[in-house]
């Protein structure tokens, strides 16, 4: 069974990420220095979707990434239902 993903924003990171020709690494020193004690391997598992991102963090990489808070996001989702989280006493 495939792991439940944990973002949304995972891809567009990669892909402006990569626009911006950085490396997972040189991001993640961004981040850092943002304020964010985050390494190349969460910018990793960001990426994947195997890392919530919560709204903080979200903010920090509009900021990094010189991009729009829309621009994090996809322009379709079909996925959201895999990443919400559903139970009882939310």
């Amino acid at each position: 069974m495939a792991e439940p993903q944990q973002n949304l924003v995972g891809p567009q990171v990669r892909r402006i990420r990569l626009a911006a020709g950085l490396s997972q690494a040189a991001l993640a020193a961004k981040l850092q220095i943002a304020g964010w004690d985050i390494s190349r391997g969460g910018v990793s598992k960001i990426e994947s979707r195997l890392r919530l991102v919560n709204d903080a963090e979200v903010f920090l990489l509009t900021r990094v990434l010189q991009c729009s808070l829309e621009g994090l996001f996809p322009s379709k989702v079909t996925s959201i239902k895999s990443v919400l989280r559903q139970g009882k006493g939310e």
